[in-house]
């Protein structure tokens, strides 16, 4: 009878350590957890009242296109200025995606 072999494995191994995507000297980098940041229960109150109001993308609307906004973004980054964080007028509803990519990309180059 035939002993059977176990063949290695063809699959690399993925690399599962985290990369680094805030620059350093971002007011992110402190020790300060996010509700020490402001995005605490507060936050999240005042976020879901927002989206309900605004329940749209505001980047997609310019583009004559209809998506659900899942995120209120801080139009002028606020860097930990709290009187920035809270101004209303300050605030804007955008989809994932607006907020993930196009966005980050505009703060990268401030």
């Amino acid at each position: 009878m035939a002993k059977l072999q176990t063949l290695k494995s063809s699959v690399p191994m993925l690399d599962t350590r985290r990369v680094q995507t805030i620059h350093a000297g971002s007011w992110r980098t402190s020790d300060q957890t996010a509700a020490q940041r402001g995005y605490g229960y507060k936050w999240q109150q005042a976020r879901a009242q927002y989206l309900r109001e605004h329940p749209l993308c505001v980047r997609c609307k310019a583009d004559d296109q209809v998506t659900a906004a899942a995120v209120v973004d801080h139009i002028v980054p606020h860097r930990g200025d709290q009187s920035l964080f809270w101004r209303r007028s300050n605030w804007q509803s955008l989809c994932a995606t607006h907020h993930s990519r196009d966005k980050q990309r505009e703060e990268q180059r401030m």
